[in-house]
Order: structure tokens, then C-alpha cells, then sequence
């Protein structure tokens, strides 16, 4: 699951900052919803988590076929450019650290390790 959640973050990050994470990925965010709910469904057995994560990975799901059903409509963002990339993955690494480390346990209220 750690392993999994690693590109989470940087995927996150990239959704917002034009890039070629963000062109090849197409809609990262769904991306990254998808594999955060998967990764809780590995770990987490009782009923209510599997209806809390099985239902952020459904709606993952469903949203990314849908939008691949849809016109999609021009955008106007910053021009992509390696930088952007370069933040979203050593941004996303850090925050990472930082949410395994400390922010799980202070935020959710169980910690990773």
C-alpha cells in the first residue's frame, strides 16, 4: 500500500500544474483518487471502510469513463514546461514524507506505521 501511495501525491500536484504528468495521465486527479482508494481497500477490512473506499473508487471510476463520453472543453492554464513536472513529483515526494511522518496520524487519527 506505501508503495502505491507514493505516486498519489505527485499525481495530486499534477492536476493543477500543466506538464507532461499531466498529459499523459489526461485527468490525474481521478487518477489519483483511484489509486488511493485502492490502496485503502488492500489494507482496510471492515464494512465501513470498504463502503468509504469502494465508493471514492466507484465514483473514480464512473467520473474517468464519463469523461472520456464528453466533448471536452479548452482549459486556459500556464504553458507546460519540465518545471511543472519537476514540483509536482518533489512536491508530491514531500508531502508524502510529510503525511506518512506526521500528517496521517494528526489528521485521520490513526497512524501509518
Amino acid at each position: 500500500m506505501m508503495l502505491l501511495m507514493v505516486v498519489v501525491f505527485p499525481l495530486f500536484l499534477a492536476a493543477n500544474l500543466p506538464g507532461k504528468i499531466k498529459a499523459k495521465a489526461k485527468h490525474p486527479l481521478l487518477a489519483a483518487t483511484k489509486i488511493w482508494a485502492f490502496a485503502h481497500l488492500l489494507v482496510n477490512g471492515t464494512l465501513a471502510d470498504g463502503l468509504l473506499f469502494g465508493s471514492f473508487l466507484a465514483w473514480a471510476v464512473l467520473d474517468r469513463i464519463s469523461m472520456k463520453k464528453r466533448i471536452q472543453r479548452p482549459i486556459a492554464a500556464a504553458p507546460a514546461t519540465k518545471y511543472n513536472d519537476f514540483v509536482a513529483v518533489m512536491g508530491g515526494l514531500i508531502i508524502y514524507a510529510v503525511f506518512v511522518m506526521w500528517g496521517h496520524r494528526a489528521l485521520i487519527g490513526v497512524p501509518v506505521f
